[in-house]
């Protein structure tokens, strides 16, 4: 890649990326799927949903956890990759964008239909109005994605909140006219009408109104501290997903019989009339809008961003790695919301067959998706060192092997299930269409994404990046473990030359501590010494003030097989507040190595 390496727009805030969090779970199929959970159920509906969240927690603390040590964009396709190689990358990264262009799509279609309960227009039309809004808010930047995500969440959340209070009130027989009742949970055939079995089968359908949790892990790789933002999003998870689902399933179990013809249409709407709220309808639509407008944003900006990264790999055309100047990847935006405009038109020509192949096809990719991270975590738990492990999984590896036995079992339900079957066999074909894709492009050599380097073989070559922790002893300690067999080869790049007229004007200053060019020659030289004294191969120079630049002139010089980069731990490093260690990884399709020095330098400046 030459020229200026594309960057995205770091335009996320904190704030931003908890509503984005918040958001991704709590999405249209909770306020109108739950009603048909409960039906099919029993009051017990609420179990289904308390077993299906643990299970997204599982798999959240498990991305978390590597997420943490490699915060990147597309997260999970790279750890996917680093862990079971090219194929299981490209496998994740293109299975995921299928998925969110068909939500995308489908979402489209729906919040048509809501919007006819106040508008007579056609469904096409109006399809097509919520697809170019969305892409416009997509388009312009990352920031205003945020924005709008940040209130389409805000809504949905105050919604759930209201009804938690409201709800609480009226069962607990603090409501005008109302006495203390939790009948409904045990009359009409008891606590599992259907059997407990019934609890477990609709995990099948519950676990689709839960997926999206994860976006957050991909879009903190665009904020100033993603590691910070992953860690505060999957430990709140838990607390999500037990008030806003199990909370408000139980509060609808007691409020309504399960039973009732109400709940299939709008289960939130039907238990505010019971308490008789005035207007629920309308203002339950409009929420119910709100969220079908929050996923269709973020599913195009996902899918956007999955895009990029596989571009970046060379596992998609070049081209939509292309960024425009606000920071978006304009062209993997417009490409996904192509795919969308199609699911669009397939709904409105062929609603029968097309598009509901589309919708069955995608049906069970979510967790194949969910498979990959968790073998990922337990493959890349083992690779990574503990100071790096910001988040832990949960009593590993009993609970990581129990989550992927849980996956394989949903799947294992699908296929019993009839009715779900075909999803399943068309998500297959699906896969195997994309393992085909791989295969062909591994043979026209437009994939860079290696194999992973064997633990019993060393890497040849290894490019080495850092200034002021050049002299460092973790850094020294981390290229003698990486030369423990022998044969290693070192190249140590210092990115210390003097900035030039002008240079005040560039975003990324470059020098995490700035110091003069003697003194990081020093500690260059000082680096070199100790290598070769130590026996091994060891080259070095000082390069461009801008460490992106540095690097991208050394890789192109030097051909590395893996990257090394220490930096001071974050709260010193300009370095790591630039994101350098992550754009290293989404740029250069090389095994990268993080060293936080928190030690002072061997040598004085």
């Amino acid at each position: 890649m030459s020229g200026e390496p594309a960057e995205l727009h770091k335009g996320l805030k904190q704030r931003h990326l908890t509503m984005i969090a918040i958001g991704g779970v709590i999405g249209a199929g909770l306020f109108v799927g739950s009603g048909v959970v409960i039906n099919e159920t029993g009051p017990s509906a609420f179990l289904a949903y308390a077993l299906t969240g643990v299970l997204i927690v599982l798999v959240m603390r498990m991305l978390g956890e590597m997420a943490t040590a490699n915060p990147s964009t597309g997260s999970f396709a790279d750890y996917a990759r680093r862990a079971m190689g090219g194929w299981a990358g490209f496998s994740v990264g293109w299975l995921y964008w299928y998925f969110w262009v068909i939500v995308v799509g489908f979402e489209a279609v729906a919040g048509a239909k809501i919007i006819t309960y106040w508008f007579d227009a056609p469904l096409w039309l109006l399809s097509l109005g919520l697809m170019v809004l969305m892409t416009a808010t997509n388009l312009f930047s990352v920031t205003s994605f945020g924005e709008f995500e940040f209130w389409f969440a805000g809504i949905k959340v105050a919604a759930i909140c209201v009804f938690l209070a409201l709800g609480t009130l009226f069962v607990l027989g603090l409501w005008p006219g109302k006495s203390l009742d939790f009948s409904n949970l045990t009359a009409h055939g008891g606590f599992f009408p259907h059997g407990v079995s019934a609890v477990f089968a609709a995990i099948v359908v519950v676990i689709f109104s839960m997926v999206g949790a994860e976006i957050a892990t991909v879009a903190a790789a665009e904020s100033d501290d993603p590691e910070r933002a992953i860690a505060k999003a999957t430990h709140s998870v838990v607390t999500r997903v037990a008030i806003f689902f199990v909370g408000s399933l139980f509060l609808l179990a007691v409020i309504l019989p399960w039973n009732s013809t109400q709940l299939g249409a709008s289960p939130y709407v039907s238990a505010f009339q019971a308490m008789g709220i005035p207007f629920a309808a309308d203002l339950m639509n409009a929420v119910v809008l709100t969220a079908v407008l929050s996923c269709l944003n973020s599913g195009l900006y996902t899918a956007s961003r999955m895009l990029f990264v596989l571009a970046a790999r060379r596992e998609a055309p070049p081209q939509l790695i292309s960024v425009s100047d606000n920071g978006v990847p304009r062209v993997a935006i417009l490409t996904s919301t192509v795919v969308g405009f199609l699911c669009v038109i397939a709904a409105a020509v062929s609603p029968d067959t097309v598009f509901l192949f589309l919708l069955n096809s995608s049906g069970a990719i979510i967790l194949f998706v969910y498979l990959l991270i968790a073998v990922s975590q337990v493959i890349l738990r083992r690779q990574t060192p503990p100071e790096r492990l910001l988040v832990k999984m949960w009593f590993y590896p009993v609970l990581s092997i129990l989550t992927i036995a849980a996956i394989i079992g949903v799947l294992v339900q699908m296929y019993v299930n009839v009715e779900v079957r075909p999803q399943l066999i068309l998500s297959l074909l699906a896969w195997a269409l994309v393992l085909v894709l791989y295969a062909v492009t591994r043979w026209r050599g437009g994939s860079v994404a290696p194999e992973p380097v064997p633990a019993t073989r060393p890497a040849e070559r290894v490019l080495v990046l850092a200034n002021e922790t050049v002299a460092a002893d973790e850094l020294l300690d981390e290229l003698r473990r990486i030369d423990e067999r022998g044969g290693a080869e070192y190249f140590v790049c210092v990115p210390a030359a003097p900035p030039g007229p002008g240079a005040e004007e560039h975003e990324e200053l470059a020098v995490p501590e700035e110091g003069s060019v003697e003194a990081a020659q020093r500690r260059l030289d000082y680096t070199l010494g100790v290598l070769r004294g130590e026996g091994f191969t060891a080259d070095g120079a000082l390069g461009d003030y801008r460490p992106m630049h540095a690097l991208q002139a050394a890789v192109t010089s030097y051909r590395p097989d893996q990257l090394v980069i220490a930096t001071h731990p974050h709260e010193r490093s300009r370095w790591l507040r630039h994101g350098v260690v992550q754009k290293a990884q989404h740029l250069h399709s090389l095994p990268v190595t993080h060293v936080v020095a928190e030690s002072r330098p061997s040598v004085a400046p």
